[in-house]
Order: C-alpha cells, then sequence, then structure tokens
C-alpha cells in the first residue's frame, strides 16, 4: 500500500515538475521583453540576467505615449478588432444555428467550402481580395481591412458554432415553440445564451485574427494615421538600427489587453473548445 502510494506521489511530483519546467520555457521570452523594455532605446543583449536591470527607467514608454503615435495606433487596432469582434460573432452565431438546424439546397457545399478555404494560409487570398478592395475603393480605408478580416475569420468561426450547436438538444427548441416563440425567439432566448462558451471562443479568435496580424494591414493601411499596432511597432525596426526598448515597451502594452481578455473569458474556454469539435 505505502508502495503504491509513493508511485502515485512520484507521478504527480514528476507531472509537476514538467509543468514547471515548461512554464518557465513559455514564460521566459516575456520577462526578456520586459527587460528589455527598461533598459535604454538601442540595448538588445546584456550578459546580465537581472529581470529589473541596475540602469532600468521607465523612459521608453514616457517616449513611447509623447513622443510617437503609439495611442493613435492602439486607438486604430481597438476599433478594428472590436468591429472584427462583433462582426464574426454576429455572422458566426446566425450562419452555424442555420448550417446547424435547417436543411437546404447547398448546405454540404457550402459548409465543404468553408473548410476548404481553411487548408490554405490566409496571404494566399490577400491578392485576389486586394484586387477586390482595389475594385471597390476600399483600399487605405477601415471598410477595407475590418471586410479583410472578418473574411479569413469567419470560416473556422462558422464551423466552431454549427458544431456547438449540433449538441444542444432540439428539444429545448421544441418545448419553445410550444411555449409560443417563433423561430427568432427561440433562438435568441433559449439557444444563444445555451452557446455562450462557442460564441467566447468565436469572439477570442475574431480578436487575435485582427490584433495581431501584420501582412494583410502592411499591403492594406498606407496611411500612417490608419497604422494598426503591429505597422507601428515595425517601424521601430530601420536598416542602421532598431529602437529595442521602445519595441520592448510597446510589446507589453500589447499584451496586456489580449491577457486580460483570455482571463476573464477562461471558465468558458474549454468547454467551448471541446464541445464544438464533437459533432461536425
Amino acid at each position: 500500500m505505502n508502495n503504491d502510494k509513493s508511485k502515485k506521489i512520484a507521478r504527480i511530483s514528476a507531472s509537476y515538475i514538467v509543468l514547471i519546467i515548461f512554464s518557465l520555457i513559455a514564460l521566459f521570452p516575456v520577462v526578456q521583453v520586459f527587460t528589455i523594455s527598461l533598459r535604454p532605446a538601442d540595448r538588445l543583449l546584456s550578459t546580465s540576467l537581472e529581470i529589473i536591470p541596475k540602469d532600468a527607467s521607465l523612459n521608453t514608454y514616457k517616449i513611447l505615449f509623447t513622443e510617437r503615435p503609439f495611442f493613435l495606433w492602439l486607438m486604430n487596432s481597438t476599433l478594428i478588432a472590436v468591429v472584427v469582434t462583433l462582426t464574426g460573432v454576429a455572422l458566426a452565431s446566425t450562419a452555424g444555428y442555420g448550417f446547424s438546424r435547417f436543411r437546404f439546397v447547398g448546405k454540404k457545399l457550402g459548409l465543404l467550402s468553408l473548410l476548404v478555404t481553411q487548408m490554405f494560409p490566409a496571404t494566399m487570398l490577400l491578392l485576389p481580395m486586394y484586387i477586390m478592395l482595389v475594385k471597390l475603393h476600399l483600399i487605405n480605408t477601415y471598410l477595407g481591412i475590418i471586410i479583410m478580416y472578418s473574411a479569413t475569420a469567419l470560416p473556422f468561426c462558422i464551423w466552431q458554432m454549427k458544431g456547438y450547436y449540433d449538441t444542444i438538444p432540439m428539444s429545448l427548441e421544441e418545448a419553445g415553440r410550444i411555449d409560443g416563440c417563433n423561430q427568432f425567439q427561440t433562438f435568441y432566448k433559449i439557444i444563444f445564451p445555451l452557446a455562450a462558451p462557442a460564441l467566447v471562443i468565436t469572439a477570442l479568435f475574431s480578436f487575435m485574427s485582427a490584433w495581431t496580424e501584420y501582412v494583410v494591414a502592411a499591403q492594406i493601411l498606407q496611411d500612417t494615421d490608419l497604422w494598426t499596432l503591429p505597422l507601428g511597432l515595425k517601424s521601430f525596426e530601420a536598416n542602421m538600427g532598431s529602437e529595442w526598448g521602445l519595441y520592448g515597451a510597446a510589446s507589453v502594452i500589447v499584451m496586456i489587453p489580449v491577457v486580460l481578455l483570455f482571463l476573464s473569458l477562461s471558465k468558458w474556454l474549454v468547454s467551448g473548445l471541446t464541445m464544438g469539435s464533437v459533432k461536425g
């Protein structure tokens, strides 16, 4: 009995050790970026292992907001990410419900088409969508970049929502119909609240698609007043030198909203990812 207990303790201890090691590996780059943000603007490497260097200063953060248009980039990214998130949630929740509950001509072909688009990198769509935006006169506009981000995020979001709706019993909707609800009321009052975990996944994926994307934004947004955070951070790099302190400080600030968003929505993440993948 004692031998079995010792083996169990050893397995648990080994599991915790492995988790701690991989957690430290994951946190090391983040700590390094934070350390760089506290150094003078032109210093990248140092032999010191101190998290907070001796010459630490918040001057790079001050320069970021007072001498650089960082706040403008932040507002641009926030606006675009919020609109893309709302668009993704609205369209994916309704389209996923339609694919899950209704039978219509082209249903299987539509689902297959959405799936096929996920087999190729988003950059392959850049040229045809760029030509489309040129013809619509949407290059260098908020609307143009929002359309691009929404179009690339929606296929996964629709499949995610459709899979989650499949796990919700039809009997709940039938009970709503008996109580006098029409189709829209059944969806809005019964199904929509139950799909909260999947909606969280959809919102997070849509938000991250817009918040961290660089390649598409670099082609669509040419006016510096419309730049998003990835474009702004890239401007800190130059051929003759890079402002690593500013780059580190901006990176720390950029990751804060994402971390807070994940922490606030974490209780829905696991159920949203697992239940949405049960049926397809």
